[in-house]
């Protein structure tokens, strides 16, 4: 009898844990871009620094929900860590055009609302992802470009920087390896396979589009992406990051989502309101939604990836490359942070 009675405490304490383990309750998350990224590729030092950077991007954002503010908010306060650091290409290290230029796109959503801001091809906004914020809040519009994003950015009183802000090395190194290999196609940033399509070659120079959802106090779910976009990129390239419903969308009935990736694919396939629609009329799990969706990209012969955080605290971080800068903050702000596959 007395073994009899600890088996069934056994049993219990398994089916407790087990229990916990799925009601793990996720309050962010975010990616720091996807591609081919292999461990014996990267350094120790390296691996240290995108760790650290991804780590202080959580702990900015958790800190406004432990404060509770709105998941708005923690989204922007991530992503301006990220966007200030050169490791990633948004912000301060964002990629150079084909006329050695850095042109910035950005969004964000509100779940709660489904309000929306975008700006694409901003060249003088220390933190796009604040001008696209104040686009969404400041203005009746959704998306502003170029200039004009440029001049409501100043005006709605956000930090204006010289274009010289956002040069590094390493970023100029890329696009003058880019130019010498190939000097009439546009080199991806995100991952190094090869792709028929116009003749391109899918080049790893960079990766690091970078992208945050969050869950506040209230339950309201916010996404944001932010990105410097391809280096070589030409003729005024717009990817997907700063169109809603493509690189962003968020919903509170269904999920936040932020992707990273070849974003012409990204585009054709509205890969991001694609998972909500899943979640929304098929009523699949955010893991299976997201799945969907980049097994779409991956036929069509796109790659890269995206992060979906639900309304209940389920996380989705999906991706066919070799890897993906990744991390989450649980409720109790426990930090989990993820490179390769």
């Amino acid at each position: 009898m007395r073994a009899l009675k600890l088996f069934t405490v056994l049993v219990l304490c398994v089916l407790a844990v087990n229990v916990s383990a799925q009601q793990k309750k996720y309050v962010m998350v975010i990616h720091g871009g996807a591609g081919t990224i292999l461990k014996k590729n990267m350094t120790s030092e390296m691996e240290a620094a995108y760790i650290a950077a991804l780590t202080k991007a959580l702990q900015a954002g958790y800190a406004e929900i432990k404060a509770g503010k709105a998941s708005l908010d923690a989204v922007e306060a991530t992503i301006h860590v990220l966007e200030n650091d050169p490791h990633f290409n948004a912000g301060k290290g964002a990629v150079f055009t084909h006329n050695g230029r850095n042109e910035l796109d950005a969004s964000i959503m509100d779940g709660k609302t489904l309000m929306a801001g975008a700006v694409a091809g901003v060249t003088t906004v220390k933190n796009p992802i604040s001008a696209a914020r104040a686009v969404m809040e400041k203005s009746e519009h959704v998306m502003m470009v170029g200039a004009g994003a440029d001049q409501f950015a100043k005006d709605a009183g956000l930090e204006i920087v010289d274009p010289k802000y956002y040069w590094t090395k390493e970023r100029w190194d890329g696009l003058q390896q880019a130019i010498k290999e190939d000097s009439t196609k546009a080199v991806l940033d995100h991952g190094s396979k090869k792709s028929e399509l116009l003749g391109s070659k899918n080049h790893d120079y960079k990766f690091g589009t970078v992208g945050c959802v969050a869950l506040d106090k209230a339950g309201n779910l916010a996404a944001g992406t932010s990105t410097g976009g391809m280096t070589n990129k030409k003729y005024g390239r717009v990817g997907d990051s700063p169109i809603i419903g493509a690189g962003t969308y968020c919903n509170n009935e269904t999920a936040g989502i932020s992707c990273t990736g070849w974003g012409e694919f990204y585009i054709r396939n509205v890969v991001a309101k694609t998972v909500s629609d899943l979640m929304e009329y098929k009523g699949l799990s955010v893991n299976e939604a997201s799945k969907i969706a980049i097994d779409k990209v991956g036929k069509m012969g796109g790659d890269g990836g995206l992060i979906a955080l639900d309304k209940k605290g389920n996380v989705s971080m999906t991706f066919n490359t070799e890897g993906m800068y990744r991390g989450t903050i649980t409720a109790d702000g426990k930090v989990e942070v993820s490179i390769y596959k």
